[in-house]
């Protein structure tokens, strides 16, 4: 269910997108009225012309600054929603089991099961929503360089290795490495969990190819920016959430549990014997 609530969102998001390359087109600049022109578009401009200035008016390293910029802002949140995310993958077999309890799908059964799933995630500090929130985030933020690009003469006729920002990428080469670091992305927060279903394995796969295409059809700037913020999730997740160490965490912690039950199954025999000596 949340893994196919986050697909939604993000199908949402690049739909959204794709609906804005048909709406207002007029540029953007000092002189522009309204909250989202005057006060979002036109400082994301300023930002982006601002960090570009440093590396000799090169607006593409100018994005990719900024860029890094914005995923630095929005790592405490993205921290919180990986540990979200690695608590929850631990209820999975208590989840499972209340799910067994109450297999029934009448209205008070259903009721009772999201009564004490709630119970669940509020004794193990998780929010259900979290895995959401980054997304929301990025939102607005992925429209407004959408525009800013799009609407600023400056930026949409700026040139960046083989490309043109406001134009697609030739050669495809930034919409095959969106794809690519999206997939790296989806499959290590997938390898971190404790258990995947069809909704994970429908979210590695598919959401690779939903930025491939969409990549396809924005401006280049919009591309180099996913390639840049979904390489940059590479590295956090390695960082942060690191699926290889915390697989090894669960095989020790399983090793530790069967090595304790052997103990115990151990003590319960020789206390067996010894009864049966007296």
């Amino acid at each position: 269910m949340k893994q196919g609530k986050r697909l939604a969102a993000v199908i949402s998001v690049l739909g959204l997108m794709l609906f804005l390359s048909g709406c207002s087109t007029d540029p953007v600049n000092a002189q522009s009225t309204g909250i989202w022109d005057h006060y979002i578009v036109w400082n994301f401009i300023r930002a982006i012309e601002a960090l570009s200035n440093i590396f000799g008016h090169n607006y593409g390293w100018g994005i990719v600054v900024f860029t890094i910029i914005v995923r630095i802002v929005i790592l405490p949140l993205m921290i919180y929603q990986m540990r979200s995310m690695r608590k929850t993958s631990e209820l999975q077999p208590k989840l499972k089991e209340l799910q067994a309890k109450y297999p029934d799908r009448d209205v008070e059964s259903m009721q009772k099961m999201r009564e004490e799933q709630q119970k669940l995630y509020a004794e193990a500090g998780v929010n259900p929503v979290a895995g959401c929130l980054p997304i929301l985030v990025q939102m607005p933020i992925l429209i407004a360089l959408y525009q800013a690009i799009y609407r600023s003469e400056t930026l949409k006729t700026g040139h960046f290795l083989w490309m043109q920002l406001g134009g697609r990428d030739p050669y495809f080469i930034l919409p095959v490495l969106a794809a690519l670091f999206t997939f790296a992305t989806s499959w290590l927060s997938v390898k971190s969990q404790s258990e995947q279903n069809m909704m994970t394995t429908m979210m590695t796969y598919g959401m690779p190819l939903i930025i491939f295409f969409t990549a396809l059809n924005v401006p280049a700037a919009l591309s180099l920016y996913w390639v840049i913020t979904n390489a940059f999730s590479v590295v956090q997740t390695l960082v942060i959430n690191n699926p290889f160490k915390i697989q090894r965490e669960r095989e020790e912690k399983k090793r530790a549990e069967k090595a304790r039950q052997r103990k115990l199954e151990k003590a319960k025999r020789k206390a067996l014997k010894s009864k049966k000596k007296k």
